[in-house]
């Protein structure tokens, strides 16, 4: 499996996919249709179905991988991670359920990542420690990913192939063709699947960008001549299809950074954003080199991504500019720029610890501009207002998006979408890369341009659409879902863990506990009873005494009617409590009963 020869850059327009080596003339064909009059005429035979797996990316943001299957080869499009939402506690990662991909992998033919994004990338060690296929992506891509397999010491043990936008990747009998667009991380691409069922267009996460601070324009053009040519199903990015007109430029962005940089003065400047966002950071760096700033980085992730950007050419900078964190009390505020990691309000990114006097590090309060440029994903908007009001606590001047043109995203708004339907001109439209209301929405621009409702199909995670020229239908779905990473842990918290959990963080816990004599099932000491999260002690001793000898009255029951199983003592136990406790508080904290013998 080889990338074809970079030279296709040059020259995006000609057909890649075939050569022309097995495709015939038209004007061929239109000569034996009219002269051979005596010949039946062949008729062709249909074109085989193209399966689309979802294992994420559908009704979530993040989280995104999907399986294409033809002529029983299969490839999977990138693997990402989502961070969890406030109802899973404890739980540090989200990644897809691989149940199928494991079952299948011995007709696996690659991964294909689009790019560098950890809801695109991050997925990936967890899969490659179980399984072993070879990744395909862009230069940074694979040079984020080596990164990140390196932490799981996988680096040496999975083939990385890096690509070019242009370059075509074979894939049992799909060809992957990679096509350049702009996102807020460089070296993104979308995909054309040339298959034997026709052609798959995946957009990738993007947006069109005619000025962008890195690389170049999005290839509209070749969009354009894949439409021509003829699409059976394209699948785009929805994250921002409810959002009117266009998305700005990254070049805004720089602007704004001018203003607030002459405008915080003497002040000590400190500038949230995301670690992937390297054009960002490239404007945040210009920006202090031309105030007479140094510049420092906080955070294992935002370290981890300049120093591979740098190495491979996408970030340039001053080393003369550039000091260690450990150096910025050496310079007057007004000389320092510190750009962290913490645009969500994340509990132990390194913006949360310097809100929450938790940074070893850095010390915030007056004298500090703080930056927040990213806008809150959606469900973290309370995360990052409680960070915002501890740094004004502190008393430290706050910028973030909502209050100036301090960022922009990365996705395409709804008339951008419009262009690439209109370029590419598919047959059948799945809406991918968002929740149910970017999905709905980003049908109803299809629906405006023309398309006919039957041709679009909104998914969810775990099901299957099989294609082909003359139909598109659902076939049974596959296992899918969420696998939680809690620590060292992967899926050993469920449904149950995180009931427990909740219902630990909400009404607390009760402890009891006894030692029985194993002949005659007698109290030989306690009942003990230990509460955390329920009440206090030493304020509620009338009701501990009455829990005490409710236990009591109910061990002595046991004993007398010669109960001697462990399992329905300590529900007799659990029960009898659960009732005192709710009658006497209206509260419904967890029973622990702990029974031993001796």
């Amino acid at each position: 499996m080889t990338a074809n020869n970079k030279k296709q850059n040059n020259n995006p327009g000609k057909n890649k996919v075939h050569n022309g080596k097995n495709v015939k003339p038209k004007s061929a064909k239109y000569f034996k249709a009219k002269t051979s009059s005596k010949k039946k005429e062949k008729k062709s035979e249909p074109k085989p179905p193209i399966r689309i797996m979802f294992l994420g990316g559908l009704n979530e943001i993040g989280k995104n991988i999907t399986l294409f299957e033809c002529c029983n080869d299969i490839f999977i499009l990138d693997c990402g991670m989502a961070f969890p939402d406030g109802d899973l506690l404890g739980v540090d990662l989200v990644i897809p359920d691989f149940t199928y991909v494991e079952e299948n992998a011995d007709r696996i033919k690659g991964i294909v990542i689009t790019h560098g994004h950890e809801d695109h990338i991050g997925g990936l060690p967890f899969l490659l420690s179980r399984v072993k296929f070879p990744v395909y992506g862009t230069p940074l891509t694979i040079g984020l990913i080596e990164n990140k397999l390196k932490e799981f010491n996988l680096n040496k043990d999975v083939s990385l192939n890096v690509v070019n936008a242009g370059d075509t990747v074979k894939l049992g009998c799909m060809k992957v063709e990679l096509i350049h667009v702009n996102h807020s991380i460089p070296d993104s691409v979308g995909i054309a699947v040339h298959s034997p069922a026709g052609t798959i267009v995946h957009t990738g996460d993007f947006k069109i960008d005619c000025t962008p601070v890195d690389g170049g324009m999005i290839n509209l053009s070749r969009f354009g001549e894949l439409g021509n040519e003829g699409v059976l199903a394209l699948l785009a990015d929805s994250t921002n299809a409810e959002r009117p007109g266009y998305t700005p430029t990254e070049q805004t962005v720089r602007a704004s950074f001018e203003r607030l940089f002459a405008r915080a003065e003497k002040k000590r400047i400190i500038i949230a954003t995301f670690a992937s966002n390297i054009s960002r950071i490239q404007q945040i760096f210009y920006c202090a080199e031309k105030s007479g700033r140094k510049v420092a980085f906080s955070g294992r992730s935002m370290i981890n991504y300049v120093s591979v950007a740098k190495e491979l050419g996408y970030i340039k900078m001053n080393d003369e500019t550039v000091i260690d964190i450990d150096m910025i009390k050496r310079y007057p505020p007004e000389k320092v720029v510190l750009v962290t990691t913490g645009t969500q309000g994340e509990p132990m990114s390194a913006l949360s610890r310097m809100a929450y006097s938790d940074h070893k590090k850095v010390e915030v309060g007056f004298g500090d501009f703080i930056i927040i440029s990213a806008n809150p994903i959606p469900g973290n908007e309370k995360a990052v207002g409680n960070v915002v009001n501890e740094l004004l606590k502190k008393g430290c001047e706050v910028v973030h998006e909502s209050m100036y043109e301090v960022h922009v995203s990365g996705h395409a708004c709804r008339e951008e979408l419009k262009i690439i339907h209109g370029l590419v001109k598919p047959k059948f439209f799945i809406p991918v890369h968002g929740e149910q209301k970017h999905l709905r929405k980003h049908a109803e621009v299809a629906l405006d341009m023309g398309m006919q409702h039957k041709n679009i199909f909104i998914g969810d995670i775990g099901n299957v659409v099989e294609l082909n020229e003359s139909y598109l239908k659902q076939l049974p779905s596959i296992p899918a879902g969420k696998i939680l990473v809690d620590g060292l842990g992967v899926g050993d918290v469920g449904s149950i863990v995180l009931r427990d959990r909740k219902h630990l963080g909400t009404d607390g816990i009760l402890i009891i506990v006894a030692t029985l004599d194993t002949e005659n099932g007698n109290v030989i000491s306690g009942p003990d009873i230990v509460s955390r999260g329920f009440v206090y002690v030493r304020e509620s001793e009338d009701l501990f005494e009455e829990v005490r000898q409710n236990v009591d009255d109910i061990l002595y029951d046991c004993a007398y009617e010669d109960i001697h199983d462990w399992a329905t003592i300590k529900n007799r136990v659990k029960d009898g409590v659960s009732k005192l406790i709710y009658d006497r508080t209206h509260r419904t904290p967890m029973i622990l009963p702990i029974i031993m013998d001796v």
